[in-house]
């Protein structure tokens, strides 16, 4: 959990309506704090006391979100479905010092879902929202057998999921897909309940004839 200075929200339409561009909450007077908090599954969540301001999908891929830091900002621009939207949280500290170390803290944790963009690239201007960046992808896992290892760029499609958890080819999967829920408990114990259930062999088999089926389409 972070804490923000102030949060701001770019308004669509603001240019053709004389409105201000960006609506921005803050914590000045006895207004409650602002807070950044990113959950499993994958949501950044912005809340204010009790209200919440807005709430990120961190798993919809990196074509759809692009996030940008600056010194102690971050900026967020969400495409979905044709309509954009655009987000600037500045973070807070006893210094700038810290407020870009705390920064920088969030952005270490945002990384376990995409990729982010720094100041040290092609930095946007000022008032104008982070430019589309191409992508980069972290190579994760090993080669499997002979195959060559395959980096992925962007979404995956089903076939190549399949080839590659029947070992038919060898992916360097996003790191999306590394994070999981699932992975942070004890598999053990599952496993060994799955082993010893007399049906769980013929449904592996069935699964695997599944799996096959799928890159045959």
């Amino acid at each position: 959990m972070w804490r923000l200075k102030r949060y701001g929200r770019f308004v669509p339409g603001s240019r053709e309506t004389g409105r201000k561009s960006w609506k921005v909450f803050d914590t000045n007077g006895s207004k409650p704090e602002i807070v950044l908090t990113i959950v499993d599954p994958g949501y950044l969540l912005v809340l204010q006391g009790q209200e919440s301001l807005d709430t990120i999908p961190l798993l919809c891929g990196s074509e759809f979100v692009k996030v940008h830091q600056k010194s102690d900002n971050l900026m967020f621009r969400i495409t979905m479905k044709g309509e954009s939207r655009m987000m600037r949280m500045q973070f807070d500290g006893s210094n700038g010092a810290e407020a870009v170390k705390e920064c920088s803290s969030a952005v270490e944790k945002l990384t376990e879902y995409m990729p982010v963009t720094t100041q040290d690239d092609a930095a946007p201007p000022h008032n104008q929202p982070p430019a589309e960046v191409a992508a980069p992808v972290t190579q994760q896992g090993k080669a499997v057998g002979a195959y060559p290892e395959v980096t992925a760029q962007g979404s995956l499609s089903i076939k190549q999921l399949t080839e590659h958890f029947l070992g038919e080819a060898a992916v360097a999967l996003p790191e999306v897909y590394h994070h999981s829920p699932l992975a942070q408990c004890d598999l053990e114990p599952i496993l060994r309940v799955c082993l010893l259930d007399p049906n769980f062999h013929a449904f592996v088999e069935k699964v695997e004839g599944e799996l096959k089926k799928l890159i045959q389409e």
